[in-house]
């Protein structure tokens, strides 16, 4: 069978194909089904044996109304708010660019150590809108954390904000 050419072939593909699919899609959810009630049995104190034939719907109200008499302060605590979360990413992409920077070979070693320097005291004090906390110009305050180690920093070549420009 080669690929369709005409838009009559086309349409008997995808009519083959259509209870594939559609088998392949209840699997999926049958699958997913099964992991939550392994799931959601346990966490209610009851017996797998004893629920071994129940309906699709059941393991669904089970779920919503464990998941809704969860005690509200749980929720934040799974949830990181989004500034925290800003921050980790930043730092992610910055850690990232710390081990991929020395290793590419793109920039001078000064000029590197000098970018991820002023990044590295940029993401202790930026907020998720990209403004620094407190003043913009000067460095961030001595409670934030000090930006790590990687190489000693080059002396600056010109008074005044390092810009990658």
């Amino acid at each position: 069978m080669g690929l369709p050419r005409r838009t009559g072939d086309r349409a008997e593909l995808r009519k083959s194909l259509k209870p594939l699919l559609e088998k392949r899609r209840r699997a999926r959810i049958n699958e997913s089904l099964r992991q939550l009630k392994g799931l959601i049995l346990p966490l209610l104190g009851r017996e797998s044996s004893r629920y071994s034939k129940l309906e699709k719907a059941d393991i669904l109200e089970m779920t919503v109304r464990f998941l809704q008499e969860l005690p509200a302060s749980s929720c934040p605590a799974a949830a990181p708010a989004p500034s925290d979360s800003y921050r980790e990413g930043y730092r992610a992409c910055l850690a990232r660019l710390a081990r991929m920077l020395p290793a590419c070979r793109v920039l001078e070693p000064a000029v590197s150590a000098r970018l991820l320097e002023h990044l590295w005291w940029r993401a202790a004090s930026a907020t998720p809108d990209g403004r620094r906390a407190g003043d913009s110009c000067g460095p961030p305050s001595p409670s934030s954390p000090p930006a790590p180690a990687l190489s000693p920093p080059a002396p600056p070549r010109s008074p005044g904000l390092w810009r990658p420009w």
